[in-house]
C-alpha cells in the first residue's frame, strides 16, 4: 500500500507533535507511531519544562546552567537557541492559555531541580506535565494531520539523487510505503536497551538506526543519562520518581535512613544526575538498599498525584516516608546529528527530539531541558520546511544493495542486561571491549535485508545497531566525562576537550566539530 503525502513525522513525541501542528496549517502531513500518541517518553513526563519565566531569573543564568551540567561538551550557538528561542515559545504557550500550575496569586509555581541555579521548572498537573503539554498540542491539530498508530518504521527510503523520500512500515496490517516531500525523524531515544529504563519498551533507538542505514552521520552515542530514581520493586524499575519529588524536599537514604548525598557533592540531593546516579550506583553495589525521604513533604499526594499512583500500584505505602528507588537508563544524549533548524546530512531528512544531536545536551542533560528542546527545535524545523515548501520532484526510489542474512545477535533480554552491566553509570574497558566483539559489525549491520523480517526481529536489529555504535563510542572516549565514569580514568581527559566520535557508513571518525559544512545545496548541511 502507498501513502503519498508533504510531509512526513516518524515519532508522536513532543517534538513530533510540535512541528505537526505548524505544518498541518500549510501541508498534508502523515504521522507514523510505533504506538500511539500516548506512549511516548514526552507524554509520561513528570519532571516540568525548564524556561526563564521569573524576574529573578535570565537566560544567561539557564545557559551557564545547561553548560555545566553538560561538562561543557555542547554546540554553544545551539544552547543559546534552545534556551532563548525555548522561553519565548513557553510564554507564547501560557499566552494561548497552556495551563500550568500557580501559586495564590496566580504567578507559575516554579520547581527547582538538580544542578539549576534558580527556581524555574514549570509543572502542570502536578507531575502530569507531558501529557498536558501532549493534549495541549493535540487540541490545536487541523484535519490535514492523519495519525498513524502500531506501524514500526524501518527502511528510509533514498532517491536517485540521495535525497530522502519516504518510508517502509510494517504494522497489523502488513506492509506500507510512505512518499514525502520531507521526513522528519521524532522517535525518540534508547533507554529500552537496558534492562532497568524510564523509557516505554518500545524506546529502542529505531530512528537513529534508520538514519545510520542510509548514510547520516551519529554522534556522542556514549552518553546515557541514568536517572537516580526509578521506583524499584519486586528486582524490576516499574516508572519514574521524578526529581521534582527532591526539589520538594526529598532526599536519598539509605535502609538506615541515613543521607546518601551528605559529603558528596555541595549540592547536596539536586546535584546533577550523574552524582547523584553514582552515589546510588555505589550504596546498591555495597549491598544495601536505596530510598527517597519523603517524609518531610506535606500533601504528597496531591503534589505528585501520578508518582502517589504508581507506588499505589505497586503496593509502596506512602505513610512509611519511604520509596525504594534504583537508578535506571533514561535519556540520550547522542543520536543524528542535526543542525538547528533539524538538517541532517541526507537531504530532505530531519531529526528533532531525542532523537537528534544538535549538541543542547553536551555529556549529560541538565533536568527538564528535554521537553524544551521538543518544543524548541520541533518549531524551528517546521518554520524552515514551511519557508523551503514541497518542491521534490524526483521520486524515484534509488536501488536496495543490502543482501547480507540476520548476523547471530543477543536475545532482547541478553541485550538488556548485558548493555546494563557494561555500559552503565560505570564502565570498564576489558568488559566493552568484549562486548564490541560480541556485537555484530557496523558494516555487517549496514548490509543486512529487512524485507522479510517480523516486527520483533526488526526491533531487535533496530537494538543491536544503536548497542554497536553505542559500545564503540564508549570503548573510544577514554575519560569519565558527564553521565557515566570509567574505572581506568575517573577524570575528565583534557586530550578529549571538544572531540566529537561521529558515526556515517560503517566508519568512526574522531574530529574538532560536531558540525562540517558544505555548500553543494545551497545550505549548510552536517556531514563527515
Amino acid at each position: 500500500m502507498d501513502v503519498m503525502t508533504d510531509v512526513l513525522v516518524i515519532g508522536s513525541g513532543i517534538a513530533a507533535l510540535q512541528a505537526s501542528r505548524f505544518l498541518g496549517q500549510h501541508f498534508q502531513v502523515q504521522i507514523i507511531t510505533k504506538s500511539s500518541v500516548k506512549m511516548s517518553s514526552s507524554y509520561r513526563a513528570q519532571g516540568g519544562i525548564a524556561a526563564v519565566t521569573s524576574q529573578k531569573d535570565h537566560p544567561n543564568f539557564h545557559i551557564a546552567d545547561t553548560l555545566t551540567a553538560g561538562e561543557y561538551h555542547h554546540e554553544r550557538r545551539n544552547v543559546e537557541i534552545l534556551i532563548e528561542n525555548g522561553t519565548e515559545i513557553m510564554r507564547d504557550f501560557l499566552a494561548g492559555g497552556l495551563e500550568i500550575d500557580r501559586q495564590a496569586d496566580g504567578s507559575p509555581a516554579l520547581g527547582l531541580e538538580g544542578a539549576h541555579s534558580h527556581h524555574r521548572i514549570l509543572h502542570a498537573g502536578g507531575d502530569c506535565t507531558g501529557q498536558v503539554l501532549i493534549d495541549y498540542l493535540l487540541e490545536q491539530f487541523t484535519s490535514n494531520i492523519v495519525v498513524n498508530c502500531n506501524e514500526m518504521a524501518y527502511e528510509l527510503l533514498l532517491n536517485t539523487d540521495g535525497d530522502c523520500i519516504g518510508v517502509l512500515t510494517k504494522g497489523a496490517k502488513g506492509m506500507k510505503r510512505y512518499l514525502a516531500h520531507h521526513v522528519i525523524l521524532a522517535t525518540g531515544g534508547a533507554g529500552a536497551l537496558y534492562s532497568c529504563t524510564s523509557n516505554f519498551a518500545t524506546n529502542t533507538g529505531d530512528g537513529i538506526a534508520l538514519a545510520y542505514r542510509v548514510g547520516a552521520t551519529i554522534s556522542d552515542m556514549e552518553f546515557m543519562q541514568f536517572h537516580p530514581s526509578l521506583l524499584w520493586c519486586e528486582d524490576q524499575a516499574k516508572g519514574l520518581v521524578s526529581e521534582a519529588v527532591r526539589g520538594a524536599g526529598g532526599i536519598f537514604v539509605d535502609e538506615h535512613r541515613h543521607p546518601i548525598m551528605k559529603g558528596i557533592h555541595e549540592q547536596l540531593d539536586l546535584a546533577p544526575r550523574h552524582i547523584t546516579a553514582h552515589a546510588l550506583f555505589n550504596k546498591r553495589a555495597a549491598g544495601q538498599k536505596t530510598y527517597i525521604d519523603i517524609s518531610s513533604i506535606v500533601h504528597f499526594e496531591e503534589k505528585f498525584p501520578t508518582i502517589a499512583q504508581l507506588c499505589s500500584d505497586n503496593n509502596v505505602n506512602l505513610q512509611d516516608g519511604l520509596i525504594p528507588v534504583a537508578p535506571g537508563s533514561h535519556f540520550l544524549m547522542g543520536g543524528v546529528i542535526a543542525d538547528d533548524m533539524g538538517r541532517t546530512s541526507i537531504p530532505n531528512l530531519y531529526a528533532i527530539g531525542e532523537v537528534a544531536c544538535t549538541g543542547v545536551h553536551g555529556a549529560n542533560r541538565l533536568a527538564s531541558n528535554s521537553l524544551l528542546e521538543g518544543i524548541t527545535f520541533g518549531q524551528r524545523m517546521a518554520q524552515y520546511v514551511i519557508q523551503t515548501g514541497c518542491k521534490q520532484n524526483n521520486f524515484f526510489i534509488a536501488d536496495k544493495t543490502y543482501k547480507q542474512i540476520m548476523p547471530s545477535l543477543f536475545t532482547k533480554n541478553q541485550l538488556q542486561q548485558t548493555m546494563m552491566h557494561t555500559l552503565g553509570i560505570v564502565r570498564n574497558p576489558i568488559d566493552m571491549q568484549q562486548l564490541v566483539q560480541q556485537l555484530p559489525s557496523m558494516q555487517t549491520l549496514l548490509h543486512v535485508d529487512l524485507d522479510g523480517l517480523n516486527l520483533p526481529e526488526l526491533e531487535l536489529y533496530m537494538m543491536h545497531t544503536v548497542a554497536t555504535l553505542m559500545a564503540h563510542a564508549a570503548i573510544t572516549r577514554t575519560e569519565t566525562r558527564g553521565a557515566h565514569i570509567r574505572t581506568d580514568q575517573l577524570q575528565n581527559d583534557k586530550q578529549w576537550v571538544n572531540r566529537w566520535i561521529i558515526f556515517q557508513q560503517g566508519q568512526m571518525k574522531v574530529r574538532n566539530s560536531l558540525y562540517e559544512y558544505h555548500q553543494a545545496r545551497g545550505n549548510a548541511q552536517a556531514i563527515l
